[in-house]
């Protein structure tokens, strides 16, 4: 077993997401980090900050460029972070008498920052397609078995007789408000990030929020004052995360529950047990109810990440990359198995 389920070679088939995932690679992280420099240098030249040559210098370099990852692991080791190596190389490769103007008036949070937000922007696009998809499916589920009786439970006993409509939209509804939220938090999250050493922008001067207005455009992100130590918009970010897969996990635990009692569901494909042959096991219920446990255990480090000492901190910093990442490809892992666990229902009710 490795330290993570979400990349073991084998448990990552259940409980991984191969898009997230390539969105948390190294090389996903460094070709963000090349772009926030290309784009600066760019953003700089038009206001003057740096001539036009040293920014086609600049973003000449950084065309071919390759970083030595064993030098950035080493110095990560060093610095707590990629960037001040990742910089000197950089200007290395442009030389004189343009190196000096790479990454100039930035600090290396702007760079992990907006190389992290570029990611999730990605991120939240395929999260968003897969809800769309789960919900489709239960829409489909509706519209062929919506009709049908059922035992409604309360407190785990049997209470009165509902339609299967109605617990079906027990379990789409939230996610059709979890789009919702989604697509009012999108505007917060994805911004760049830009404040220079202290969230200044004191080598920049007056025409520092010029700047950073167009490195945003170039980015393709929002402008936005810096927020270095303001990390809100993450923790409400992993808080929709955990919203989400707990929505989820009472889907994939109504499934469990109703395939126990055998007479209102009838699941295919479910998993064998290698004592027990004719068993069918909801395998993929049981995964959505543990991702869903998973991102509530997470969220609480996420809202302690939001204590940044002062200007910026490195333990709070580092607590996130810890659980932003595993969050979201939990995520992303629970909505393909429950599109796939809708997929298999063949009948519902009755």
């Amino acid at each position: 077993m490795t330290v993570s389920p979400f990349d073991h070679p084998l448990l990552s088939a259940l409980l991984g997401d191969e898009e997230a995932s390539r969105h948390f690679s190294v090389e996903a992280e460094i070709k963000a980090a090349l772009a926030f420099e290309g784009a600066l240098a760019e953003a700089e030249a038009e206001n003057g900050i740096i001539t036009r040559d040293a920014a086609a210098a600049i973003v000449a370099a950084l065309n071919p460029f390759r970083p030595d990852t064993a030098l950035l692991r080493t110095a990560v080791a060093k610095d707590g972070v990629m960037v001040p190596e990742l910089v000197r190389q950089i200007r290395a490769m442009v030389g004189e008498p343009h190196g000096d103007k790479v990454h100039f008036g930035a600090t290396s949070q702007d760079v992990i920052d907006t190389s992290l937000v570029l990611r999730l922007k990605a991120i939240v696009e395929h999260l968003g397609l897969l809800l769309t998809e789960t919900v489709l499916r239960l829409t489909s589920l509706e519209e062929r078995f919506g009709g049908r009786a059922l035992a409604g439970m309360t407190r785990m006993q049997p209470a009165i007789p509902i339609q299967v409509t109605d617990r079906i939209t027990a379990w789409r509804a939230p996610l059709q408000r979890h789009q919702k939220r989604l697509s009012d938090q999108s505007g917060r999250l994805l911004v760049v990030q830009f404040g220079g050493a202290a969230g200044t922008l004191e080598k920049l001067g007056d025409k520092a929020p010029a700047v950073r207005a167009a490195l945003a455009a170039k980015l393709g992100l929002a402008d936005a004052p810096q927020w270095q130590s303001q990390r809100d918009a993450l923790a409400d970010f992993a808080g929709w995360l955990a919203l989400l897969t707990g929505s989820l996990g009472k889907f994939g635990q109504d499934i469990a529950l109703m395939a126990q009692g055998g007479t209102d569901i009838m699941l295919s494909g479910g998993g064998g047990s290698s004592a027990m042959p004719h068993k069918q096991n909801p395998v993929k219920a049981e995964a959505l109810v543990a991702l869903a446990r998973f991102n509530a255990t997470q969220l609480s480090g996420m809202h302690q990440a939001l204590l940044h000492e002062q200007e910026r901190s490195g333990a709070a910093w580092t607590l996130e990359w810890l659980l932003l990442p595993q969050m979201a490809v939990a995520t992303a892992a629970s909505l393909r198995l429950a599109a796939e666990l809708a997929g298999q229902i063949e009948s519902l009710g009755h």
